[in-house]
């Protein structure tokens, strides 16, 4: 299954290339969240990529902008978390990728709300890897650098080539660098990883 909050055309063709089911939800909400993963059914695998930015200096950041990153980034991943952790820990399986970002371990102008909701993600995976290891389920990060989306599409050009400049591998990332770093930490290839934070950054956090 495929959760969404927004862009039902591209959900519903991501589904169906994967031969997946589309579910619109808002993960920020404890009660949508757990009707997203009900539905799902019983779940080996869970992965969190749900993300906002409402970029500005503290000094002028609003209740409302700290509040909508804190709650879609951070807390939608407490919220499925908390859904599935019952089910796995009875079967002895699973495995949950949280997905953070380089700005939740190196910090950034003008988003401290993002990267305080990013860097909430690792603390939380690695205390939740903590709790459920000994019933065989394996919680990691993956934290994307500057990846071709939404959010980096729209940056100035001075600011892109910043991040360029800063990355060794002089490029930004795409979603399928993302994805396959993804799909290995879901793997019996990483049935012996668990607590990980994997950098796909083309090098920025070195």
């Amino acid at each position: 299954m495929l959760g969404y909050h927004s862009g039902a055309e591209d959900a519903e063709s991501v589904a169906q290339e994967a031969g997946a089911r589309a579910v619109q939800a808002d993960v920020s909400n404890p009660e949508e969240a757990k009707r997203l993963v009900e539905d799902a059914g019983d779940l080996d695998l869970l992965v969190n990529n749900a993300g906002v930015t409402r970029d500005g200096l503290l000094a002028r950041m609003s209740d409302e902008d700290w509040r909508t990153v804190i709650e879609t980034n951070l807390s939608s991943v407490y919220f499925t978390c908390r859904a599935v952790i019952r089910g796995m820990m009875k079967r002895k399986a699973g495995s949950i990728v949280n997905v953070s970002s380089i700005v939740g371990i190196h910090g950034n102008l003008g988003q401290t709300n993002y990267g305080a909701s990013k860097a909430g993600i690792i603390g939380f995976t690695k205390s939740l890897a903590r709790e459920v290891g000994s019933r065989n389920v394996r919680a990691n990060v993956v934290a994307p650098g500057y990846v071709h989306s939404r959010l980096t599409d729209v940056l100035p050009e001075e600011a892109r080539g910043v991040m360029l400049t800063n990355t060794p591998l002089g490029r930004l990332g795409d979603p399928a660098d993302i994805a396959g770093a993804v799909r290995f930490l879901c793997s019996d290839e990483a049935s012996f990883i668990t607590g990980e934070v994997l950098l796909v950054d083309g090098g920025l956090g070195m």
